[in-house]
């Protein structure tokens, strides 16, 4: 029994180590430390014939300065980073779904860093944000903003393109028919009140 409760103390105190997400806590002079970021080469080394390789990708990415209004489009290939003033925007990866999808999106893995007013760059965004869907991921930041606003990649032959979305009309699909002749075509002014209490 004392070989169990050995056992029961350990884990307990393991456990106590831990921050509020499970991971290890840090200690107060590693905050004070500068956190690097380590570029990792992708391992995919193989893509479907006809796909654009990652690395001969490119991206059109917006960046705009809402202090001045001044925007500005950044032609960038994944893996390449541009520095504009205090910021720098750097390109992960982008992506576009196939011509046969139904929902068209156009991606970018970006990643935003601010220059801090103690002159230090700091990550203020990382992730991936959408051309047509832009509220999925924001970047929240008071002066810079970015968005994608392309990705030019070909894929492999293998599917029909999707019918795209028909806006609506005024414009009926149904044929012209003899029945169709017979009905009473809509008014073009809206009715008077006489004519809405003859009803």
């Amino acid at each position: 029994m004392a070989r169990g409760g050995t056992l029961v103390l350990a884990a307990v105190a393991a456990l106590g180590a831990c921050g509020p997400t499970g991971a290890p806590t840090r200690n107060a002079q590693a905050d004070n430390e500068m956190i690097e970021t380590v570029d990792i080469p992708q391992t995919v080394t193989a893509v479907a014939p006809g796909t654009t390789p990652m690395a001969e990708r490119i991206a059109v990415i917006g960046l705009l300065n809402k202090r001045n209004g001044l925007s500005r489009d950044l032609t960038l290939r994944p893996g390449q980073a541009v520095r504009v003033g205090d910021v720098i925007v750097r390109l992960r990866a982008c992506e576009t779904t196939a011509p046969w999808e139904i929902q068209r999106l156009t991606g970018a893995f970006v990643q935003l860093d601010v220059r801090n007013p103690r002159g230090q760059f700091e990550r203020v965004f990382s992730g991936w944000l959408y051309k047509e869907s832009p509220s999925l991921n924001v970047v929240e930041h008071p002066i810079y903003d970015v968005w994608p606003k392309s990705c030019e990649m070909t894929h492999p032959g293998g599917g029909e393109p999707a019918e795209p979305a028909r806006a609506s009309s005024s414009r009926s699909s149904a044929s012209n028919s003899a029945a169709s002749a017979d009905a009473e075509p809509p008014p073009t002014s809206p009715p008077s009140a006489e004519a809405n209490s003859a009803r």
